[in-house]
C-alpha cells in the first residue's frame, strides 16, 4: 500500500483515541481504504444509544414549523402550549399509559402534540404506524399539507425518510417509509386501509367526525384498534377529537372511561389551584371586550395578560377513577388557547353571536368549550300545545312572509300541511289538507297539482301561492319521481329522510335518481333531495318548548324568539297527538356503544312528518341563509304588494300573486347568479 494511501490512518488513530475502547475494536484493522472514515463515523453513531428523551423534548429539540402548515413558524416551543406537555410525554415509550383521549375545544394544538408523535416515532422509537382521519380524502389533504412540512423542515426527519420523488422511495402519499417502520394514513370510512397491516401506534384524529360503520364492517375505531392487538402492552392508542352530541359522542365516551384530567392553573392574585371554566368568564352586558375570568377562591377578576404566567404554572389532575388502568383522559376548552390565538374577548363574541340559534349554540359548545351538545328529545305534552293554540287574523299572520308545504303519501291518501315562515325562522300553520286516492289513483295526483296554484290571504291582503313543496319519496317513489319530474324544479322538492345526526348538513342534494314515466325508465329522471330528519326533529321540538313573552313583557314591546311556532285554533288533538308522537331516546349495545334515535310513542305521525318535509323545503329555498335584503324584499312583497296594484295599469297587473316569491335580490354594480331552485 503506497504512502499516500495509508495518510488517513493517522487521522483513524487520533480519532480512536477519544475512547481506549473505540481504538482496541479497531486494532489491528486495515482503515486506509476510501471512506474508511464514513464507515467508522456512522459504526460510532450506530454504537451510541439514543438520548432519552420525552415526545415533548423531542420536539423542543428536533421539530420545526412550517409556514405552510402553522400560523408560528419556527422551531417548536412547547412552552408556547405548555398543557400539551403531559400530554404529549404520554405518548413517549417508556410512560405506562396505553390509551390516551383528548376531548378538547378548537384551536389548543392538539394536531400539532400528535404530529410531534408522527415525527417521534420516525426518529426514535421506529414502529408501524397507523394514522386515521375521517375520510381518506382527508387523509391526504393531512398527508400533503401537515406530514409533508413535518418531514421536509425537521432534519432529523428528512434523513430518515425519502424524497416522494425517488424511485422506491417508499414515499407516497398515504404511506411513509423509515428505518424501523412505516406510517400509513388512511380515512375512517375504508375498512381496506383499517386493516391493512398491525400497528404499534395508532392516531385517530377527531374521531367524532368518523362515520358510523367503515364499509358497514364495523365502527372505525375499534377496528383501528384490533390492529394493535400483536403489540400487547407496547401499543399506544391517541384518540383525539372536538367532542358533538352527547351520548353520540366517542371522544366523550373515552374521556368518560378515563381519569377526567382537567388542567389546573393558580390565580395570580390568591393562588388559588383551578380549571378555568365558562361559567367564571363573565363580561360586561353588551361589552364583551370587558371579559375578564373570575378566580373561584377570591372571587377577583384576572386579567388575561396573566394567562401566560397561569398555563406555565399549571398542572393536570385526574378527577375521576378510571375504569381501565392503562387509560388516561384530558379535557381542554379554549379558555387555555395561549395569548394571541383564542382571546377570551374572542370567546364573549362568539358566544354572544351564537344567541337565538340552536345550531350556532351547538357549535359554539363544541368548539369553544370543548364539551357535548345536549339534544332535548323530550316531546311536548300536546294538552300544552292545545292551550296555546290561537285565533288568527288571517289565513298568513303578518309576520309569515312565505309559504312551504310537506307532503306524505300513504297507501289511501296523500296528507299536505301548509306552514309559513317569518324571520328567524318563526313559523304558523296554515293549512291542513288531506288529498284521499293514494298514489295509484289519477285523481289524487290532480289534486295535489291544483294545489301548487292554489293561494292564502295575508294578514296584510298580499294573496301568496306555494313559494316549496317537499314530498316524501319513501312510498311508492317512482310514482312520486314521475309526479315531480312533471312539475318541474321550480315549486317541487321529491325528498328522503335518512336517520342519524352525523350528516354534513340537516339537507344535501340534490341527486340524480331514475324515474319512469309512462313505463320508460329515465337515467337522472329526478332531482332528489336528502333530509336529516333527526336534526330537524329535535329542532321543532326545541322550538315548540320555546316560552312566549308574558302580557307585560308585549307591552314593553318585546317579540317573540326565533323559532317559536304558532298553532291555530282549528288544529284538533289528533293532529297535535301526532305533531309530538315522537322521543328521542339513547340505545347501548352490548359493547356499550351508544346511539340515539327517535321511536314512536304512538302509530301515527303524520303530522310531525310533514312538519320535517316543510321545514327541509325552507332550508332548501335559503331561509336558514336569508340576509337583511331577502328579509326587507318579503316584508315588503307581503304588505306593501296590494296598495301599490290599485296605482299600477290594468295590464301591468302581474299574472299570478307575487307575495312570498323566493327570488334572489341583484346587487346594483355587481352581477350574481340566481341559484337553480330559486328561477
Amino acid at each position: 500500500m503506497s504512502e499516500s494511501s495509508s495518510t488517513p490512518s493517522p487521522t483513524f488513530g487520533s480519532a480512536l483515541h477519544e475512547g481506549e475502547d473505540d481504538h482496541d475494536l479497531t486494532e489491528g484493522l486495515d482503515l486506509g481504504f476510501d471512506g474508511a472514515e464514513d464507515v467508522l463515523r456512522a459504526w460510532r453513531r450506530g454504537m451510541r444509544p439514543d438520548a432519552d428523551l420525552t415526545v415533548s423534548e423531542w420536539a423542543d429539540a428536533h421539530r420545526w414549523l412550517s409556514s405552510r402548515a402553522s400560523a408560528e413558524p419556527g422551531r417548536y416551543r412547547t412552552t408556547r402550549t405548555p398543557y400539551l406537555r403531559s400530554i404529549m410525554d404520554a405518548l413517549s415509550p417508556n410512560h405506562p399509559a396505553q390509551r390516551i383521549s383528548f376531548m378538547k375545544a378548537a384551536q389548543v394544538g392538539a394536531t400539532e402534540a400528535g404530529n410531534n408523535w408522527i415525527g417521534f416515532v420516525i426518529h426514535h422509537a421506529p414502529g408501524p404506524m397507523l394514522a386515521v382521519l375521517p375520510t381518506v380524502e382527508m387523509a391526504k389533504r393531512t398527508s400533503r399539507g401537515r406530514i409533508d412540512p413535518l418531514i421536509e423542515d425537521s432534519p432529523a426527519l428528512k434523513e430518515r425518510v425519502s424524497p416522494a420523488r425517488s424511485r422506491d422511495a417508499g414515499n407516497s402519499m398515504l404511506s411513509k417509509e423509515f428505518p424501523g417502520g412505516i406510517l400509513v394514513l388512511t380515512g375512517a370510512n375504508s375498512a381496506t386501509g383499517l386493516r391493512s397491516m398491525p400497528a404499534r401506534y395508532v392516531f385517530l384524529d377527531e374521531i367524532d367526525a368518523y362515520p358510523a360503520s367503515a364499509d358497514e364492517e364495523g365502527d372505525p375505531v375499534t377496528l383501528a384498534e384490533a390492529r394493535t392487538t400483536t403489540f400487547a402492552h407496547r401499543r399506544k392508542v391517541f384518540m383525539v377529537s372536538t367532542p358533538t352530541i352527547r351520548g353520540l359522542s366517542r371522544i366523550e365516551r373515552e374521556f368518560e372511561a378515563s381519569d377526567q384530567r382537567r388542567y389546573f392553573v393558580p390565580c395570580p392574585q390568591c393562588g388559588h389551584m383551578q380549571w378555568l371554566q365558562f361559567e367564571r368568564l363573565r363580561w360586561a352586558k353588551g361589552k364583551p371586550e370587558t371579559a375578564a375570568y373570575h378566580c373561584e377562591g377570591c372571587e377577583r377578576p384576572i386579567a388575561e395578560h396573566h394567562k401566560t404566567e397561569m398555563l406555565a404554572l399549571g398542572e393536570w389532575r385526574a378527577t375521576a377513577t378510571a375504569t381501565d388502568p392503562t387509560a388516561i383522559g384530558f379535557h381542554l376548552s379554549a379558555l387555555y388557547s395561549p395569548i394571541g390565538w383564542k382571546s377570551w374577548e374572542q370567546i364573549a363574541r362568539d358566544w354572544l353571536a351564537a344567541q337565538g340559534s340552536d345550531e350556532m349554540l351547538r357549535a359554539a359548545r363544541n368548539t369553544l368549550l370543548g364539551e357535548t351538545w345536549i339534544e332535548s328529545g323530550e316531546a311536548p305534552e300536546w294538552q300544552r300545545l292545545a292551550d296555546r293554540r290561537a285565533v288568527f287574523a288571517a289565513q298568513i299572520p303578518a309576520g309569515g312572509l312565505f309559504l312551504t308545504a310537506g307532503a306524505d303519501v300513504q297507501k289511501d291518501r296523500i296528507e299536505v300541511d301548509i306552514w309559513a315562515w317569518g324571520r328567524g325562522l318563526e313559523s304558523w300553520l296554515v293549512d291542513h289538507i288531506v288529498i284521499p286516492g293514494g298514489p295509484d289513483d289519477p285523481a289524487c295526483w290532480e289534486r295535489l297539482t291544483a294545489l301548487l296554484g292554489q293561494t292564502w290571504v295575508h294578514e296584510h291582503g298580499a294573496v301568496m301561492t306555494l313559494a316549496k313543496l317537499a314530498i316524501d319519496t319513501g312510498y311508492e317513489s317512482a310514482a312520486v319521481y314521475a309526479w315531480s319530474r312533471k312539475q318541474g324544479i321550480a315549486q317541487v322538492a321529491p325528498v328522503k329522510g335518512l336517520e342519524g345526526f352525523n350528516r354534513a348538513t340537516p339537507v344535501s342534494g340534490p341527486t340524480f335518481v331514475d324515474a319512469t314515466v309512462n313505463g320508460r325508465k329515465l337515467k337522472r329522471g329526478a332531482r332528489l333531495w336528502t333530509v336529516a330528519t333527526a336534526t330537524f326533529k329535535a329542532e321543532t321540538y326545541r322550538f315548540l318548548r320555546i316560552e312566549r313573552p308574558s302580557d307585560e313583557d308585549r307591552a314593553l314591546g318585546a317579540s317573540n324568539p326565533a323559532g317559536t311556532i304558532h298553532l291555530p285554533d282549528w288544529a284538533d288533538s289528533e293532529w297535535l297527538k301526532q305533531l309530538v308522537a315522537e322521543q328521542l331516546v339513547t340505545i347501548r349495545d352490548k359493547r356499550g356503544y351508544a346511539r340515539q334515535e327517535w321511536q314512536k310513542l304512538r302509530e301515527r305521525n303524520e303530522a310531525l312528518d310533514v312538519r320535517i318535509y316543510a321545514r327541509a323545503a325552507a332550508w332548501i329555498l335559503g331561509a336558514d341563509r336569508f340576509d337583511e335584503r331577502m328579509w326587507r324584499q318579503l316584508e315588503k312583497q307581503a304588505g306593501v304588494e296590494t296598495a301599490t296594484a290599485a296605482a299600477k295599469p290594468e295590464n301591468d297587473k302581474p299574472s299570478e300573486p307575487q307575495a312570498g316569491r323566493i327570488t334572489a335580490p341583484r346587487r346594483r354594480g355587481w352581477k350574481i347568479s340566481t341559484p337553480r331552485y330559486m328561477e
